[in-house]
């Protein structure tokens, strides 16, 4: 079994995180303070033990209750460059060599930020966290995904078209996420549309609160290249855990055009998907040979980091380095970059830190 002392060393890719998921406790008590907005509690032990608890509550208020106080941290320039710049050395320091900073520009627009402001903030604060862990020989790549919030009453573009202005300036790819179940992608098929025609990167939240239909409007009708979480595709398959399982046309696509599920096990134990990580379908569909990438979907909500979630995955399923390798090639191979990039990560970087853990260690 690895464990996280053994996993934090090896080389990581991070394609599912929320920025306002993932702030340091006394981030948020300083700047909710500077914003003279209230928390439970002011100490950092305390509010780090609130934010799990409530996120594992099984309360969907108490969960979100969590997101209203990190985005109230998260509302000024130098506030956004403080936890974009704090997200990157949190994730090198786990060692994640690629990550992508997935967060709605909408939502931090109190005190007068435009939205250009906001994106242009988180920009810099990723660009300081990755010059900060360079110098602490610490290297990594840092992006940032734009996402639009799907409860909205009437969908525009316009997150969108930000995700286009700043295509080439730190901004990968465009998400829709928030309320998933009454709530399809094909809302946004304007947006979408607007994208593919532009030649952008989309990814979309589906196939967690909601079934395998959220998952082929986001696929057929939307044109999502990864879909984040993705894993009741398993209502999809007949006899999932039998010896000859049988896949539906929609799961039989899926796992045949080899697209991405963007999977966060502990995340999904509090949305209900699992009762535990040993119980995640993430091992079986692994197994059936679909494209599984691992991720965090919210650090500090889930109490967890990237060498974590692999640390549970090789107690509950017995992956190895082999498993873990391929599961993180998978993501190299399916971020938002180009083509040279993501292979010069995997073939530069990835692939060797591997080869010399295995010389150590038999997986």
């Amino acid at each position: 079994m690895l464990t996280v002392e053994e996993l934090r060393v090896l080389p990581k890719v991070a394609l599912h995180d929320h920025l306002d998921g993932g702030l340091r406790p006394q981030t948020v008590i300083e700047h909710c303070a500077e914003n003279g907005h209230d928390l439970p509690t002011t100490d950092p032990e305390e509010l780090r033990r609130w934010f799990f608890e409530a996120a594992d509550s099984g309360s969907l208020v108490r969960y979100l209750e969590g997101f209203a106080h990190t985005c109230a941290a998260m509302q000024t320039r130098d506030q956004l460059v403080r936890v974009a710049r704090e997200f990157v050395l949190d994730q090198a320091a786990d060692g994640v060599v690629y990550a992508e900073a997935r967060w709605a520009p909408e939502q931090h627009l109190e005190q007068g930020l435009s939205l250009t402001q906001a994106v242009e903030a988180v920009r810099d604060g990723l660009a300081w966290g990755m010059a900060d862990a360079e110098a602490a020989g610490q290297a990594i790549v840092a992006t940032q995904l734009v996402t639009a919030m799907r409860h909205v009453e009437q969908p525009t573009t316009e997150i969108a078209q930000l995700a286009l202005q700043y295509r080439d300036d730190s901004v990968v790819g465009f998400d829709i996420a928030g309320a998933e179940y009454g709530f399809r992608p094909s809302r946004f098929r304007d947006s979408f549309e607007l994208l593919r025609r532009n030649n952008a990167h989309i990814t979309i939240h589906a196939g967690e609160a909601d079934g395998p239909e959220s998952m082929w409007e986001a696929i057929q009708l939307c044109g999502a290249q990864r879909i984040g979480h993705g894993v009741r595709i398993v209502e999809d398959i007949e006899d999932l855990h039998g010896p000859r399982p049988r896949l539906g046309r929609l799961a039989a696509f899926v796992r045949d055009q080899q697209i991405p599920l963007e999977v966060c096990p502990t995340s999904n134990t509090q949305t209900g998907i699992a009762a535990t990580v040993a119980e995640h379908p993430v091992g079986r569909l692994a197994e059936l040979g679909f494209n599984v990438t691992i991720h965090c979907d919210n650090r500090l909500m889930s109490g967890t980091t990237l060498s974590q979630e692999f640390a549970k995955l090789s107690e509950a399923f017995g992956w190895g380095l082999a498993e873990v390798e391929r599961a993180t090639v998978a993501a190299m191979r399916a971020a938002f970059l180009h083509h040279d990039e993501r292979e010069a990560l995997v073939d530069g970087l990835i692939r060797p830190a591997y080869r010399a853990a295995r010389h150590g260690k038999t997986a």
